[in-house]
């Protein structure tokens, strides 16, 4: 059966936009509200400010650009925005983002994929917006990540170990 490069295309977005959402859900979910609003230097985002940042990247990236949407993106509040938003807020807003997205790029048509768009001032395809932004997604959720692990040191709670030698078990376990 041959299934047609712009479905594969869209089959591995709507998987590789879960798994960055499930990376982050679960560190907020390991962290105090204090921690989530935490700036090391007040140069530095905290995990508040990067979801803000990454809902705003995709409402711009996806969903507008790519979906039609109007685009209301602001990114400079995204950084500025000192509100205490709560785990709840949070993870609502990046749930509801998400879903827009998944919405968006499964109804995308193969024609679509190829059709252009400026986005942020550059020059873009649909399937390059989708592309960038589920790859800008996965970053800042390393970043995320990376933030917790420093926070919860040995208590971190890891998603996923490997439980087999070809997941990366060292052998003899």
């Amino acid at each position: 059966m041959d299934i047609p490069i712009s479905q594969i295309f869209i089959d591995a977005s709507l998987k590789r936009l879960e798994e960055p959402f499930a990376k982050i859900e679960h560190c907020v979910n390991q962290l105090t509200e204090d921690d989530l609003h935490l700036r090391p230097d007040e140069s530095m985002n905290s995990i508040s400010n990067i979801i803000l940042h990454v809902c705003g990247n995709l409402r711009q990236w996806i969903i507008s650009r790519a979906g039609g949407a109007d685009e209301v993106r602001r990114r400079w509040e995204e950084f500025d925005d000192r509100k205490r938003y709560t785990r709840d807020e949070l993870l609502q807003r990046l749930t509801e983002t998400t879903k827009e997205c998944r919405d968006v790029i499964a109804s995308l048509s193969p024609d679509a994929l190829t059709d252009e768009r400026t986005v942020q001032g550059f020059d873009e395809t649909v399937l390059s917006a989708v592309y960038d932004s589920i790859c800008h997604l996965s970053g800042h959720s390393q970043e995320i990540v990376y933030i917790t692990r420093m926070r919860k040191g040995d208590d971190y709670q890891f998603k996923w170990q490997p439980s087999t030698p070809e997941e990366g078990l060292p052998r003899g376990n």
